[in-house]
């Protein structure tokens, strides 16, 4: 599994979004110029949003974009989800469960069961953590997921 751009190009406009003043409607231009984000892909990523609930769409003069709900309530299990569908981890995890090895070893794969916890652990992580977390990281991480070695 891996997030695609559209996954975090999601969680980059919203934590914009999240920036801002409650209530404050932005346009899909300035998060594509600020956040460096194209901006027709942005807008495609922004509708899927806004019908699954966690954007509100103004239209018109004044027109933008908002959250429709507080960032605290907003978790990436549910942005990556609309944005990306369910992911899983490999095919015997997903909805339509699948051995990649054969076909009479789903029921008894040691493997699918390692996978099948891994995968509810990226779902539990993802489901706690929001967008208002991301705006106050409390651990800097590093780009290999280790939390930085102590100075000194």
């Amino acid at each position: 599994m891996q997030v695609t751009r559209a996954g975090e190009y999601a969680i980059i406009g919203l934590s914009y979004l999240a920036k801002q003043p409650v209530n404050s409607v932005v346009m899909i231009d300035e998060i594509s110029e600020t956040e460096g984000i194209p901006k027709s892909f942005l807008a495609k990523i922004f509708q899927s949003l806004a019908k699954s609930g966690i954007v509100r769409s103004n239209r018109g003069a004044g027109g933008g974009f908002s959250l429709a709900k507080p960032a605290n309530n907003i978790t990436l299990l549910q942005v990556l989800q609309c944005v990306e569908g369910v992911f899983a981890l490999q095919k015997c995890v997903s909805e339509d469960p699948e051995c990649v090895v054969s076909t009479t070893r789903m029921s008894s794969c040691a493997l699918c069961a390692v996978f099948g916890e891994a995968q509810t652990r990226v779902n539990e992580v993802f489901a706690r953590t929001t967008l208002a977390d991301l705006l106050n990281p409390k651990t800097p991480v590093t780009p290999n997921g280790e939390a930085p070695a102590p100075v000194g």
